[in-house]
């Protein structure tokens, strides 16, 4: 009886699969998710003439870079209004106008008419600067005279008038604003040309 109670007190109750008793000892097993390695791949040896090439390569495709944007660097961008387009210059001949031949007596009214208008808008001129010249005058006098009275007045006096400065001014519109005018939306497409080595910001 004893004995077989001692071999009863041996025995010990495991969760396995099976759920069955058993008398050895818990192995306890455990078991790590599959990873699915390899092992490394050997570094292969590279010939130095091979490597020696690709970094000669790699040069020359940078030193190309560089030569032409500093080539592009001293080209100025053109202004196209400035420039006349070929198909203005191809149409030369045809948008030329042809003028009546102008008489002598024609000329010589014009060249008279020049003269008289170029002597009206030079005494003009002149009485023009003859004013500015009184102003200025009768200005520094009065100043000159104020100050004799009074330095602090006269330092108030040559201040800038603050109100003066911003200045708004609402003249006549080309054309009467409509009342309640609906704006329409319409697509907005970028026609800038970009040159050679230009360096173009990115939209924000």
């Amino acid at each position: 009886m004893l004995k077989l109670l001692s071999s009863f007190s041996r025995c010990s109750i495991s969760k396995t699969f099976s759920n069955k008793l058993h008398t050895s000892n818990q192995l306890n097993f455990q078991y790590t998710p599959v990873l699915f390695a390899e092992p490394l791949k050997k570094k292969r040896k590279m010939d130095p003439a091979v490597i020696k090439a690709r970094e000669d390569r790699r040069r020359k495709k940078l030193e190309k870079q560089i030569r032409r944007l500093e080539k592009n660097s001293r080209q100025l961008k053109p202004i196209d209004d400035l420039e006349t387009p070929l198909t203005l210059i191809d149409q030369k001949e045809q948008r030329a106008r042809k003028l009546p031949a102008i008489s002598e007596k024609e000329q010589e009214y014009r060249a008279l008419l020049l003269k008289k208008w170029s002597k009206y808008r030079n005494e003009e001129n002149l009485k023009d600067l003859k004013i500015l010249d009184r102003m200025v005058s009768a200005q520094t006098k009065a100043l000159d005279e104020l100050r004799f009275e009074s330095e602090e007045l006269y330092q108030q006096a040559i201040q800038h008038d603050i109100e003066l400065i911003p200045i708004h001014i609402n003249g006549p519109m080309a054309s009467p604003k409509i009342e309640n005018y609906s704006f329409v939306d319409g697509d907005y497409i970028d026609t800038t040309k970009v040159y050679e080595g230009e360096v173009v910001e990115p939209k924000k």
